[in-house]
């Protein structure tokens, strides 16, 4: 079995309602998917996190490198991929299209083995997973406080046990959506919050002291990823654990944040990160005591592979009664996000069962692909 082909699909939406967080702006939803053929007929799904359009030209320099290779040989590709732009490429574009591609390349070994890619990855800890709904962003023409609060008791009425909201646009607004969204969901249901390191270091304190009061479970990208100092700096200096790494692409981007404990919580992203790489962000993050709750936001190949990863997730510690990981689950407006796939991945009251047939587990709409075409990049 050989490879012969590699292709990329932009997917494309213009939304009706503009939305952002503290760093990006959404006028439209877009993402690129990875296809991956072989000579044998034998197909691989993966995807690329970040922008589709740069994502999709990096993998189409890739793809030479991969024609008439062996894809089972995971470690070996992502090796001479990796060094073959390593001098300029140790993160970004690079990082996130050899995501994309890795993916890819285990949900063909899963096929051709038979078996889902968590068997693949060690074994199945979990058959399902609990989720947090991933949404309350900043929307163009309506109140914040009260539609995010809206928004946040509607996920609590569909069953999920925790929502995380967006902030970063003012110590005193963020609170008072903050407040207001506590107040909706109730004092059971768990609170996350998300600055998408749209704060100074001193504005980040000052919200994380003031926020402690309303149980939040984490504080994510309080300051801007480069900045590992002012994570500490953050993390001494206010109660809130908080959490990062979305934005870490692969094993070396993230042994200094570990191994300097300026994150509670690791938050790789599998799509982004260097794809199955991160198995070895994982075994860093056990090895130093920090938990990992992976970052998910993109189509339902992304979801896929992700829920796959999560399934193999070895308890840390291993005890009786072990922390079960939890699922983002992206709850904004992207009607191709499960459209692309034949069997959609959704929850049951929160709770969301992991595919177990071969691969990633499940078979791609091509009919969707073209409804939501942006045009082919090659």
């Amino acid at each position: 079995m050989k490879i012969s082909e590699v292709h990329t699909h932009l997917l494309d939406y213009k939304l009706e309602t503009a939305f952002e967080s503290a760093a990006t702006r959404f006028t439209r939803r877009q993402h690129v998917l990875v296809e991956i053929i072989c000579d044998d007929g034998t197909t691989g799904w993966g995807e690329c996190l970040g922008p589709a359009q740069p994502n999709a030209a990096i993998v189409k320099a890739y793809a030479p490198y991969l024609i008439g290779r062996n894809p089972l040989e995971t470690e070996v590709l992502w090796q001479d991929l990796y060094n073959l732009l390593r001098d300029r490429g140790q993160r970004g574009l690079t990082m996130t299209a050899l995501s994309g591609i890795d993916v890819a390349l285990w949900d063909i070994k899963g096929h051709h083995f038979g078996v889902p890619v968590s068997v693949l990855l060690g074994g199945r800890v979990r058959d399902t997973v609990k989720a947090y709904a991933t949404g309350s962003f900043r929307r163009d023409g309506v109140d914040r406080i009260s539609d995010n609060a809206e928004e946040c008791a509607a996920h609590v009425a569909a069953g999920f046990h925790a929502v995380k909201i967006k902030i970063g646009f003012g110590v005193e607004e963020d609170l008072a959506v903050i407040k207001a969204v506590r107040e909706a969901i109730g004092t059971h249901t768990r609170l996350m919050i998300d600055a998408n390191h749209g704060y100074s270091i001193q504005e980040a304190i000052t919200l994380g002291s003031r926020a402690a009061e309303f149980d939040i479970d984490w504080f994510e990208e309080p300051v801007i990823p480069e900045q590992l100092d002012a994570y500490r700096r953050v993390r001494a200096g206010q109660p809130i654990p908080v959490a990062g790494g979305e934005t870490c692409h692969g094993r070396f981007a993230f042994r200094e944040p570990l191994e300097t404990r300026c994150i509670d919580i690791a938050q790789p992203d599998l799509c982004g990160t260097g794809g199955l790489e991160m198995r070895r962000v994982v075994d860093m993050a056990a090895l130093h005591g920090v938990r990992v709750v992976p970052h998910v936001w993109g189509t339902a190949v992304q979801i896929a592979a992700s829920l796959q990863f999560v399934s193999a997730l070895l308890p840390d510690p291993p005890r009786r009664d072990p922390i079960e990981p939890i699922f983002e689950f992206d709850r904004t407006h992207n009607p191709f996000r499960q459209a692309i796939i034949t069997h959609p991945i959704e929850h049951e009251n929160g709770v969301i069962a992991i595919p177990k047939k071969p691969g990633l587990g499940i078979e791609i709409n091509r009919d969707a692909l073209a409804e939501f075409a942006m045009g082919e990049p090659e």
